[in-house]
């Protein structure tokens, strides 16, 4: 799949405006008209699809902290298309977890959970996130329930399905926190996990 790297997609959004405009000056919007219309066309892409496939490429490799930073160059998460916006809300949520912060975590994993998502599995992994945040805050029965709504999926990525057994032994102790809170990765081995293997909405 054809990308292009965000620092030179916005060099290029640059160059192409401001030579635009310079030649509109000069000599006249027609002249200017194809460079300005190129502009546009990779603004609207760049405020469109934002920068999560390149902050999950750069999670992949666990580069976390480049990839949060990357994530955050993305103009408003409002304005993504919907598929865009669902993996912009999982991976905030999982740098938030990566932060010890449950509770911004759990309302961007919410966030993502309301939006389209590609498959079961991405939406399998989010209710497995919100179950394993509300046991670690002791809160069994909601965590019970969104496990409940996640084994109704299809789900189809080996690893998630580990996951879900690791999970089950949480809910058979009740109480393990340390285990509870050692499955608050799970969001970013599923998302550096699985890049390879699961093919990606065009995103930039």
């Amino acid at each position: 799949m054809f990308k292009i790297n965000i620092y030179l997609k916005f060099a290029l959004i640059a160059i192409f405006l401001g030579g635009g405009v310079v030649l509109a000056i000069l000599f006249g919007f027609w002249y200017s008209f194809p460079l300005i219309l190129v502009g546009i066309l990779l603004f609207v892409t760049y405020v469109m699809l934002g920068t999560i496939q390149s902050a999950a490429e750069l999670v992949q490799f666990q580069k976390f902290e480049e990839a949060e930073k990357r994530l955050n160059l993305t103009l408003s998460p409002k304005l993504l298309y919907v598929t865009n916006r669902a993996f912009y809300y999982i991976l905030k949520g999982s740098f938030a977890m990566n932060h010890k912060d449950q509770d911004a975590a759990e309302d961007l994993f919410n966030r993502a959970l309301n939006l389209k998502l590609p498959s079961d599995n991405e939406k399998g992994m989010i209710l497995l996130q919100l179950a394993n945040i509300n046991a670690s805050k002791n809160k069994w029965n909601t965590a019970k329930k969104y496990y409940r709504d996640a084994k109704k999926l299809k789900i189809t990525e080996t690893q998630l399905k580990d996951q879900f057994k690791q999970f089950e032994q949480v809910l058979a102790s009740q109480g393990n926190m340390k285990h509870a809170a050692a499955m608050g990765k799970a969001g970013h081995k599923f998302m550096s996990g699985q890049g390879s293997k699961r093919r990606r909405p065009k995103m930039r």
